[in-house]
């Protein structure tokens, strides 16, 4: 990086930056609008100033950003996405004050023609409109003129980017020699010593201990804990009571409604009325039946005059048009092929026959979906009943209610988590989100309940109590953790030791001679996952003759590793096409570029005074 520092400082490196400028790549270009002056200083980045409003905006679009990513919000550590962000910032001021020096600057021709290709201001007819445009200025409050200068700081730094990056050097013998590097493969036998099995070998000290802490006086603090009373719940968790025909009902016509499916059967109808109108209705079933035609007897015998003079046609089948007898009249029909007859069904009319005359449906019928629509009804009335849960409790919170009172009036059961933990949790509530909302400095001092924080599937409230900040541990409270530490160091040596042993014994005299046995990964090459990030530093480290094993030894996590290897084969397991490699030449020389960048950004850094406003920052964080 001195290197890229001095020369950067020299005229020639100023020059270099402006001749090897590559073509603008706007891809997604950002508009930053930046509201008036703000006193509050999170930073001062040499001549500028990162407001509070600056950092704050930042933050709620960062955040937005990963939600609409689809990360869980749950999964959103809040401590460093602030860190990011004013790092980020900072960055962001730092080149923005070396482009103006540098003197880079985009022409207004050059906005207005990308403006012209942005499609939020095309009109109908696809060309750019004016309306739009002037309607865009208005929402967002600013002149033609502001808008332009944003733009051009934008493009201004998407240039010096593409400057720093795109000079990146790596050449294609290099990335080649890199392919074939993770090609190379080789048989591989292993056995692991677990530091555990060797636990009960080692002996610990008092003075091993008080050196121990002695030497480590300052790193031995207690972590800050709280004992955490929380209230968990969920969809499945909410009782609702029976699906009802219905919420049947109306699953299915939602379903109808979201696949825009409708019933286009055509009917038609024979309708009796008087007295006798039951027995009759049973004659024309019979006549029916031996193979008279429904039209005719529907012309002759139907009370319906209207319906009677089209051959009993009433059109497509319409449940509304039968109020509440239209389910009775949706189940006879059930299922009919065009020009079978239904049963007789007695409605609020008289008694009717039906016949389909079309059959054009495009919708399952409910008694076929049935089940699925009543599995479909009860996740609704639970969703609902879950929404509305949520919704009161968050008003009990609100109101200034405690957790015991909350579940008392909710039903809902109390669960607590004793020496609940800032860092290394490993709870059932380890997310982000629940560790910032159980620590926050509110929270503590009011010993109040969090609002609605959404785990996963769940939605969880905490109430801290018996809260303990980070302290310095004394020997005997730092004894334990002390002395699990040695007893692990220990034991880790005397697995390596042994893997050693073995490795120069399997070396010498091949697995045979050893009682250890091992497990066969068959040919591994340099990416396999088998093999643990320790064990991949020295799997090919040493070659050996083809048919002669060599053994290495290697301490890891866990404790030590034997890995037993045959000769690399550096033969290529598969053709890498021309395309193939360009795609990862690109790739390696992005990489080396972004390193090229942070170098010049830090070199920045070193010309260029940054002072953090701490007590501000603190306050824009609430600590």
């Amino acid at each position: 990086m001195e290197s890229l520092r001095n020369f950067l400082k020299s005229w020639p490196g100023r020059i270099f930056l402006l001749l090897c400028l590559s073509p603008l790549a706007l891809l997604g270009i950002e508009s930053y609008f930046f509201g008036s002056s703000n006193l509050d200083q999170i930073a001062v980045v040499g001549d500028e100033s990162v407001t509070l409003s600056d950092y704050q905006n930042a933050i709620n679009n960062r955040r937005h950003e990963l939600l609409e990513a689809g990360i869980d919000a749950s999964q959103i550590n809040e401590a460093v996405l602030r860190e990011e962000v004013l790092q980020l910032l900072i960055d962001r001021a730092l080149l923005r004050q070396q482009v103006n020096k540098l003197g880079m600057t985009v022409s207004d021709e050059t906005i207005t023609r990308l403006l012209r290709q942005e499609p939020r201001f095309m009109g109908e007819d696809g060309t750019f409109s004016n309306d739009r445009f002037a309607y865009f200025l208005r929402q967002q409050g600013i002149t033609k003129e502001q808008l332009f200068q944003q733009f051009r700081e934008q493009l201004s730094l998407v240039q010096l980017n593409a400057s720093i990056v795109g000079t990146a050097i790596y050449p294609m013998a290099e990335i080649s020699r890199l392919l074939d590097l993770q090609e190379e493969s080789r048989q591989m036998f292993i056995h692991r010593f677990n530091w555990q099995d060797f636990a009960d070998q080692v002996s610990i000290t008092d003075a091993d201990i008080t050196a121990y802490y002695h030497e480590h006086k300052n790193e031995l603090k207690s972590q800050a804990m709280v004992d955490l009373d929380y209230l968990a719940i969920s969809p499945a968790s909410i009782d609702v009571g029976p699906v009802t025909e219905e919420d049947i009902k109306a699953q299915y016509e939602a379903f109808k409604q979201r696949n825009n499916a409708f019933d286009n059967r055509q009917i038609s109808q024979i309708l009796l009325t008087g007295d006798d109108a039951e027995k009759q209705i049973q004659t024309l079933k019979a006549r029916l039946d031996k193979g008279e035609k429904f039209s005719d007897l529907a012309k002759e015998y139907s009370d319906d005059p209207v319906s009677a003079a089209q051959g009993g046609s009433i059109g497509t089948f319409n449940p509304d048009i039968f109020g509440q007898d239209a389910n009775a009249v949706a189940q006879v029909i059930e299922g009919l092929e065009i020009g079978e007859i239904s049963e007789p069904v007695k409605t609020t009319f008289g008694y009717q026959l039906f016949t389909v005359t079309k059959n054009d449906v495009s919708v399952p019928s409910l008694e076929s979906m049935r089940e699925q629509l009543q599995a479909e009804a009860l996740n609704y009335k639970r969703a609902e009943a879950y929404a509305d849960k949520v919704t009161q409790i968050n008003d009990l919170v609100v109101d200034g209610y405690g957790l015991q009172d909350i579940a008392q009036q909710e039903n809902v059961k109390i669960q607590q988590i004793k020496d609940y933990t800032k860092t290394d949790n490993n709870s059932v509530l380890n997310q982000p989100t629940v560790i910032t909302a159980a620590f926050d400095e509110f929270t503590l001092q009011d010993q109040g309940v969090s609002p609605s924080i959404d785990v996963g599937e769940s939605t969880v409230w905490v109430q801290p109590t018996n809260y303990r900040p980070v302290a310095p541990l004394n020997l005997e409270q730092a004894t334990p953790i002390i002395k699990s530490q040695l007893v692990q160091q220990k034991a880790s040596a005397l697995a390596l030791q042994k893997a050693e042993e073995v490795a120069k014994q399997v070396t010498a005299q091949g697995m045979d001679s050893t009682s250890v046995s091992f497990d066969n990964l068959g040919m591994v090459n340099r990416q396999s996952p088998i093999l643990s990030q320790e064990e991949k530093t020295v799997a090919f480290t040493e070659d050996t003759q083809p048919g002669k094993l060599l053994a290495l030894a290697q301490a890891t996590e866990m404790g030590a590793s034997v890995l037993v290897v045959d000769a690399i084969d550096r033969q290529s397991k598969q053709q890498i096409s021309d395309e193939q490699k360009q795609r990862t030449a690109g790739i390696i020389r992005d990489n080396q570029g972004q390193t090229q960048l942070q170098d010049y950004i830090e070199y920045l850094r070193t010309v260029t005074k940054v002072e953090i406003n701490e007590p501000a920052l603190e306050s824009a964080n609430g600590s």
